[in-house]
């Protein structure tokens, strides 16, 4: 176990439930990657950072529940809750992920989030999108392309 990279995990969560994006960004390596189901690959802590900040500011009543960290020299990982309305369709979202964390120079560098996309879009998009649509690729693809299309207006 590394209690420094533990520390750090818990310190990114802590600042992301006070919607402190500069706190967030300290936990951050320069070159660090994200990658999630809707976000699948962004690089570098400038975009990486417009992504949450984008996130922060859209999801009404953004709550995080960081739930524990494990860590050892090399990677790590997290549990955390999602909690927010989603501000196209007012629902509100309940959403459990599990993070996956590498580190270098005692900085995360790769930040790789998982959840159910399927349950995600059903509480997300409601009934008939979410619920019937939810799991096709196509449907995937296009809610992936809207939020790299919002990121990059937003960090414009």
């Amino acid at each position: 176990m590394n209690d420094r990279h533990v520390a750090l995990i818990s310190a990114f969560y802590e600042a992301l439930g006070r919607a402190d994006a500069a706190a967030m960004e300290s936990c951050y390596h320069p070159e660090v990657s994200f990658g999630d189901p809707v976000f699948q690959e962004l690089e570098g802590r400038d975009r990486v950072m417009a992504m949450w900040r984008l996130q922060l500011s859209r999801g009404v009543g953004m709550k995080a529940e960081f739930h524990g960290a494990t860590a050892d020299d090399f990677s790590g990982t997290a549990r955390w809750t999602a909690r927010y309305r989603m501000p196209s369709t007012g629902r509100q979202v309940v959403n459990e992920i599990e993070a996956m964390f590498r580190f270098e120079d005692d900085l995360i560098i790769r930040h790789h989030e998982e959840f159910d996309f399927k349950r995600w879009s059903k509480m997300a998009l409601g009934r008939p999108h979410g619920l019937l649509f939810g799991w096709t690729p196509r449907w995937r693809q296009m809610i992936r392309e809207r939020a790299m299309a919002q990121l990059d207006d937003f960090a414009t």
